[in-house]
């Protein structure tokens, strides 16, 4: 198929009052994202804004609805294709459907998900991290960009960071104020980056994890201990094993394993799922094991066996 009868499809999702609306229409309003194009805007719930007709018209924008679950379905797509057929197409997509939806439903021919944006109201989502955890988590999962608006003092925005790249390593995270700007804050890490040793505490695994993996030159030629977890995957290169900690994304029943690539000379002793106090030296390096990307390499020191924590599971 040619490239130019491919049509992005972008997926904006979100619980209610996260923004969505406004996003969408600030978005629509960028002469570089209309292009001269005609876009197709299909809206899966009303929220408490209403599209703007003038947004609308001036930017070539075809506003269509599919307010029930059961309305959103390959057949609609392959209508909507035909009937309007677009140059791109945006979803503004109902957070309490679930993403399952979305996998699972074939897109029209030509059609290709370009990029997936979560907005949050970093007012409210405390709450709903305690009510809708799965959920929300789900979302956060698929996305490429998720924006927490409606930032203040007190927003715990490196806190919040780090739950949404625990579940999307890959997801670029952005905070806002109210009226859009830039929110800055400080990434406080609860371990001394100049000492000697870097003491990695049991709770501060995850803190430290997500940061090596963003920030690998903080690590460079440095000695770091933690405790750790023994995994032996397949097709590791020899001598080499991944000591890591497991970590709750969404429930209890979705789990991933955070580790890192490790040398070692005293592999054939170790037992997969064993406990280690693990001292290494780290060094930045490009592998495939970080998918071509550039991530730390601990060059171990000293493998001592240990107690599992007492708490075994990672949290942000």
């Amino acid at each position: 198929m040619s490239l130019l009868n491919r049509v992005p499809v972008y997926v904006v999702n979100g619980f209610l009052e996260s923004g969505k609306t406004s996003f969408v229409q600030e978005t629509l309003s960028d002469p570089y994202f209309s292009d001269g194009g005609n876009t197709l805007l299909i809206a899966c719930e009303e929220g408490e804004e209403e599209y703007d007709d003038h947004i609308l018209e001036s930017y070539d924008v075809t506003l269509v609805t599919a307010l029930e679950k059961e309305a959103f379905t390959v057949e609609f797509l392959e209508d909507c294709r035909k009937k309007y057929k677009p140059t791109q197409v945006m979803i503004e997509y109902n957070g309490m459907w679930g993403m399952q939806l979305l996998r699972d439903i074939q897109m029209p021919k030509g059609w290709f998900l370009a990029q997936g944006i979560t907005l949050v109201n970093a007012g409210t989502f405390d709450l709903y991290m305690q009510n809708m955890k799965s959920l929300f988590m789900d979302m956060a999962q698929d996305s490429d960009l998720v924006i927490f608006n409606r930032c203040v003092e007190g927003t715990k925005a490196a806190s919040y960071k780090r739950n949404i790249r625990a579940a999307n390593p890959r997801a670029q995270v952005e905070f806002e104020k109210e009226g859009g700007e830039l929110f800055e804050y400080e990434e406080e890490l609860p371990f001394d980056l100049e000492a000697d040793i870097i003491e990695i505490g049991d709770i501060d695994y995850g803190i430290w994890y997500l940061d090596a993996m963003d920030h690998p030159e903080h690590y460079e030629g440095k000695t770091v201990r933690f405790k750790a977890m023994v995994m032996k995957p397949k097709g590791l290169e020899p001598g080499f094993f991944a000591p890591g900690r497991r970590a709750m994304t969404c429930c209890a029943d979705d789990t991933v394993f955070l580790g890192f690539l490790c040398k070692s000379q005293n592999l054939d002793k170790l037992r997969n799922k064993q406990w280690l106090t693990v001292t290494a030296k780290v060094k930045s390096e490009v592998r495939k094991e970080y998918s071509g990307e550039e991530g730390p390499v601990l060059y171990t020191k000293a493998l001592k066996s240990a107690d599992k924590p007492e708490e075994e599971m990672v949290y942000f």
